[in-house]
């Protein structure tokens, strides 16, 4: 079953027509949400999210208690032991082209099954840069081609994760996760004006570990004693291969007490604040 605009439907009945701005010029911004035992995580944090993104993008004030009763009955209706769940809005039926039209904002929540993520993980490096100072920079678009690009170079290089520069050569992100390195014992993540993400995961390790957000250059990649990604499915996961560099012993002491600390506290906390 799957939510569309108002109102429940089966998979084979859900539909939004072929006009949609988020079709037809990727105008809209969506959120995924970790889904265990028929629970999603960090609900409140990911509407706040999504409701900074539309306005970002200059969409209309999102009813952010439609869009909870409409995951609640997804997740009624699909549950699940592990998944996630998917919030789409977008900026609704339109004239072709970049114009919007004044039709209202097209609301999609779905959920599917999920595999929960191994302990570590390879990652490559890619030249295309992230552009701070974007005008989607920081919002969650679903203008998701260049990590499409990005992550089809890393699988095809055996890695599960593309990672980016930004255009000043700092670090930023990878195509849907965020990422800590570890130097001289000091827990480290690009600061948000990089370009990256405010990702949900990211914000908790930050709080839940005292890491400092800072200019990282790209190069720390290459000279970090420990790297791991975050996000949504990811949680925190280690890195043990940077393209031709191997991270022998991931994870290391560092991220193995991030990893711990997290499972930790979100187990106890389904929608920490």
């Amino acid at each position: 079953m799957i939510w569309v605009n108002d109102s429940l439907m089966d998979a084979g009945d859900a539909a939004v027509s072929v006009l949609d701005h988020g079709l037809t010029v990727g105008d809209g911004v969506f959120e995924t949400l970790k889904v265990v035992d028929g629970s999603a995580f960090a609900l409140t944090r990911h509407l706040e999210r999504l409701a900074r993104s539309a306005a970002g993008l200059g969409l209309p004030e999102l009813d952010l208690d439609l869009v909870a009763h409409a995951c609640g009955q997804v997740l009624a209706a699909n549950p699940l032991p592990f998944g996630r769940l998917r919030i789409t809005c977008t900026g609704g039926l339109s004239p072709l082209g970049s114009d919007r039209g004044d039709a209202p904002v097209t609301l999609v929540v779905a959920v599917g099954s999920a595999t929960p993520r191994p302990d570590t993980t390879a990652v490559v490096t890619v030249e295309w840069t992230r552009n701070e100072r974007s005008a989607i920079a920081g919002l969650k678009s679903t203008s998701y081609a260049e990590n499409v690009v990005a992550l089809a170079h890393a699988h095809s290089r055996g890695a599960s994760e593309a990672l980016f520069g930004n255009t000043v050569g700092s670090l930023c992100e990878g195509t849907g996760s965020n990422v800590f390195v570890v130097r001289g014992g000091r827990l480290l993540t690009p600061a948000l004006d990089s370009g990256c993400l405010a990702g949900i995961t990211r914000a908790l390790v930050v709080d839940w570990l005292d890491a400092e957000e800072t200019d990282l250059p790209f190069s720390a990649l290459q000279d970090s004693d420990e790297v791991f990604l975050t996000s949504t499915l990811r949680d925190v996961q280690a890195v043990e291969r940077i393209d031709g560099r191997l991270l022998p012993g991931a994870p290391g002491p560092v991220t193995a007490k991030a990893m711990a600390v997290f499972a930790e506290r979100s187990a106890a906390d389904r929608d920490p604040r």
